[in-house]
């Protein structure tokens, strides 16, 4: 399931990267605090990245993300990436173990290290993806609003279930 999830994503992400114009995809917009729609695709295929660079040495640390500017600027490569992703996923469907590295002081050197799983980390990329998802849906919203958004286009999916819930009674 969570494969199918983050593919989901993915595409919805896919979707309305097709239908930016190429002029707005690096456009700063006051709704993200100037940074772009492309940064914002840029940095949650980063975190994708990181994962499926982790199958070769069972790491995982989302602070080496390479901030690829070509990505944020080329929404037809950031199409390919997630393509690309999407095909990681279709061949490695089942789990392993990772060890999650990440540094949360402003001190370098101050790593810390932890077991983590493929599957753990994929859950916590589908909950960034959404996240990143909705901060996007503002800004198009508000500047970008020739692009359809998906009907339920960075929501999670436990609200989408709320919300069923209490409309069925």
């Amino acid at each position: 399931m969570l494969h199918i999830s983050a593919k989901d994503l993915l595409t919805q992400l896919d979707q309305i990267i097709e239908a930016c114009h190429e002029r707005d995809f690096s456009k700063p917009l006051p709704e993200l605090s100037n940074s772009t729609f492309g940064q914002h695709i840029r940095h949650t295929l980063e975190f994708f990245i990181c994962l499926f660079e982790a199958e070769n040495d069972g790491k995982v640390n989302y602070d080496q993300r390479k901030h690829d500017t070509l990505i944020e600027t080329d929404g037809k490569l950031a199409r390919s990436v997630i393509s690309s992703i999407i095909e990681f996923l279709d061949k490695n469907e089942q789990d392993f173990e990772l060890t999650f590295e990440a540094n949360y002081t402003d001190k370098e050197g101050a790593n810390i290290q932890m077991k983590s799983s493929f599957y753990r980390e994929l859950a916590y990329n589908i909950e960034h993806v959404i996240h990143h998802m909705a901060l996007l849906k503002v800004a198009v919203k508000q500047s970008l609003n020739y692009i359809r958004l998906p009907e339920n286009f960075g929501v999670a999916s436990s609200t989408i279930r709320y919300r069923e819930s209490t409309q069925a009674n």
